[in-house]
């Protein structure tokens, strides 16, 4: 009995010194300068773990199309990675999970193009630059957070997108390609960073529920089409000066009013044929806040980021004498201003100003 035992203690053991070599045997591979970088992946197992070595060697690259058309679920990444190399899990339709560790700086074109099991997607920190079409195709992506490293965004990233629901840009994102967000049919609203210098053509053509764009204050070129036919939006908000546009670029947005800040210049009543207005602030939600006083009331104030408003009141607006009570800063866009004497008077009134 002691002898079977110790045999099948053997043979698990033999198993187990045996997988790593059987893992490894299910990729192609190169070497250069002493790092691997994997060319394919011959196996047929739904999750596939990397290794983060081969032969002794630290796997470093995920080469082009090295996954090309699989029919993987799950892929788990190692920190040993550093690139993921164009079209590398291409059309890998069943691919529903993927860990991307902070390691990985280079994320290349079409990596995870037609990839249609992809939900969502955190890209790490380190990554700087997200590849043309990197999820082109993606048509169930819902929700992408992109790193705070980015700092472009490359032509078709999200081409054809049509679940993606949301996306935050971050502030150092400098560039938006052409077809960036195109036939991103559910995106309701963008905010483009102060950063950013320029947005592509056709960058979110068809975008059909977008129904707010911000415009950062650092654009000075818009391309053409680039939200063409986006039907629902009704409200284009530019925090800097008039920027250049190419042809068509609000072309069957008929309920779009483009607004611009106080101070900026290039504005006429009608700008690449939308009318425009003034962009102030404005008072929301009237009630009861939160903010360490005894039931005070208030209300938001939203503007452009980083604005600064008055809030003024009076208690008799047939003859007003309009005194400041409170000075905000919009460092987010708005803003909750509360009143804590507001019970000492039977009716008071607020108005808002810029200094």
């Amino acid at each position: 009995m002691r002898t079977k035992r110790k045999r099948l203690q053997l043979c698990l053991l033999a198993a187990l010194l045996l997988l790593p070599a059987v893992m490894q045997a299910q990729f192609t591979f190169t070497t250069n300068n002493g790092a691997i970088t994997i060319t394919k992946y011959t196996g047929s197992d739904g999750t596939v773990t990397i290794p983060d070595t081969i032969e002794g060697l630290p796997v470093t690259s995920i080469g082009d199309a090295a996954f090309i058309q699989g029919t993987m679920t799950n892929v788990t990444i190692p920190a040993s990675v550093t690139s993921i190399e164009g079209g590398a899990f291409f059309y890998c339709k069943r691919l529903g999970n993927v860990t991307i560790p902070g390691s990985v700086t280079n994320i290349g074109s079409g990596v995870f193009f037609g990839c249609i099991s992809l939900t969502s997607m955190t890209i790490p920190d380190s990554v700087t630059s997200l590849g043309g079409g990197v999820f082109g195709g993606c048509t169930n992506l819902v929700s992408v957070t992109l790193p705070n490293s980015a700092i472009s965004i490359g032509d078709d990233a999200f081409y054809r997108c049509y679940n993606l629901a949301s996306v935050v840009l971050p502030n150092s994102i400098t560039n938006i390609g052409d077809y960036a967000f195109y036939n991103c049919i559910s995106l309701t609203s963008v905010a483009i960073p102060d950063d950013v210098t320029g947005i592509g053509d056709d960058a979110f053509t068809g975008c059909q529920s977008l129904t707010n764009v911000t415009i950062g204050n650092s654009v000075t070129i818009i391309g053409d089409s680039a939200f063409l036919y986006c039907s629902n939006l009704t409200g284009v908000y530019f925090s800097g000066n008039a920027p250049g546009v190419g042809a068509l670029v609000f072309y069957g947005d008929t309920n779009a009013v483009l607004y611009y800040l106080p101070g900026t210049t290039g504005w006429d009543a009608y700008f690449a044929q939308r009318p425009t207005a003034l962009w102030l602030p404005q008072m929301q939600t009237p009630g009861v806040g939160s903010d360490g006083q005894t039931n005070p009331f208030g209300f938001n104030i939203q503007w452009a980021s980083d604005r600064t408003v008055v809030v003024e009141a009076c208690t008799d607006l047939a003859n007003p004498d309009w005194q400041p009570v409170k000075t905000n800063t919009l460092t987010t866009g708005s803003a909750w201003f509360s009143d804590p004497q507001w019970t000492n008077y039977p009716g008071r009134f607020y108005r808002l100003r810029s200094p």
